[in-house]
């Protein structure tokens, strides 16, 4: 695959699909030709707006995450998926400068982030958003909003006292949160308690809020967890949205049917690893994806197994048979360790 710059359009010739994948009433096509060669793991991108090597993160004798290598594609959406445990939100927490790694770097376009503060990460065009929202409960809807203002005047300590300094600026963030409130239909909400949202309006305010900062890549830590069906469409648009303004967006997700309509680019994580990437269409179908989802003998009856009623091992059943002599023997073998120090 040549280096080109990431298209619409079916590469290698194929004709363009007759109806691309849809959200709401719009169509939004796909971009393809992101990767430069097969769609492995670790495979390089054409245009990466974030890079990771060697990452690591253990809690005790855990390793929860632990990746080689991940490019994430610039001005399209990737989701992250892999089952409860993979390590999603681990990673994201250590991307965004909230964890620190036992070991590796990475950076976001073309600036090492390793060892640089959250609030210094967001300040250079890199946001997140969080599975519990964190709306300040007892704050405006729009004073929400102006919090995620960057660069006022008024948090300073001297110039605060001297309104003159800050009021236009004010005035200009307020207009410019109005304007985001007025697109994610929260307008009405401005002066109401941010405790009075519901869950899904707690999620479009602080997607809006993260917006307020002019970001490249933004970050949604499963967007969808909570909400109401009935604003499920609605921040799909949204997010959507964001991808045909130019931004960049990663977000972890479990509901498979809002990735496959949505995402241009799929990483798969299980056990701290990625065990896949491509495009969604083609990654569902990756037996590594398949076994970190429902595990990597799920054909096999552990009735047989265990002897609980007759029938035929297959070779798959032996093979499961082996793994658990194994195991048996290993923690036998460590137990017999400990009772000797």
């Amino acid at each position: 695959m040549s280096n080109s710059e990431p298209t619409s359009e079916p590469i290698g010739g194929a004709p363009a699909p007759t109806a691309p994948p849809t959200t709401g009433s719009v169509r939004r096509p796909k971009t393809t030709g992101l990767a430069v060669g097969d769609a492995v793991p670790g495979v390089s991108k054409v245009d990466p707006i974030m890079i990771v090597d060697n990452v690591t993160r253990r809690f005790g004798g855990l390793t929860a995450v632990d990746v080689d290598h991940l490019e994430i594609p610039r001005g399209v959406i990737t989701a992250l998926i892999g089952p409860n445990g993979a390590g999603k939100t681990t990673l994201f927490n250590l991307l965004c400068g909230f964890d620190k790694p036992n070991s590796g770097t990475w950076s976001y376009d073309g600036n090492t982030l390793s060892g640089i503060p959250a609030y210094k990460v967001a300040r250079m065009g890199q946001v997140r958003t969080f599975q519990l929202t964190k709306a300040l409960s007892l704050l405006t809807v729009l004073e929400n909003m102006k919090l995620g203002a960057t660069g006022q005047r008024g948090e300073r300590f001297w110039t605060s006292f001297i309104p003159a300094f800050w009021r236009a600026q004010d005035t200009s963030i307020e207009d410019k949160a109005r304007d985001l409130l007025k697109r994610f239909k929260l307008d009405a909400k401005e002066a109401d308690f941010a405790a009075s949202l519901s869950g899904g309006q707690r999620k479009l305010l602080e997607m809006a809020r993260a917006l307020m900062s002019d970001p490249a890549l933004v970050m949604l830590d499963e967007p969808m967890a909570g909400v109401n069906p009935a604003l499920t469409e609605s921040l799909l648009d949204h997010i959507l949205d964001l991808k045909e303004l130019g931004m960049t967006v990663l977000f972890v997700e479990h509901d498979m049917h809002m990735v496959r309509h949505i995402a241009d680019w799929v990483v798969v994580m299980a056990e701290g690893r990625v065990v896949a990437e491509g495009p969604p269409e083609d990654v569902m179908h990756e037996k590594a994806v398949i076994d970190a989802y429902l595990g990597s003998h799920q054909d096999v009856d552990l009735g047989v197994i265990t002897g609980r009623h007759d029938g035929t091992m297959t070779e798959e059943a032996e093979e499961l048979l082996q793994e658990i002599h194994e195991a048996e023997e290993e923690s036998i073998h460590e137990a017999d360790g400990e009772e000797k120090k």
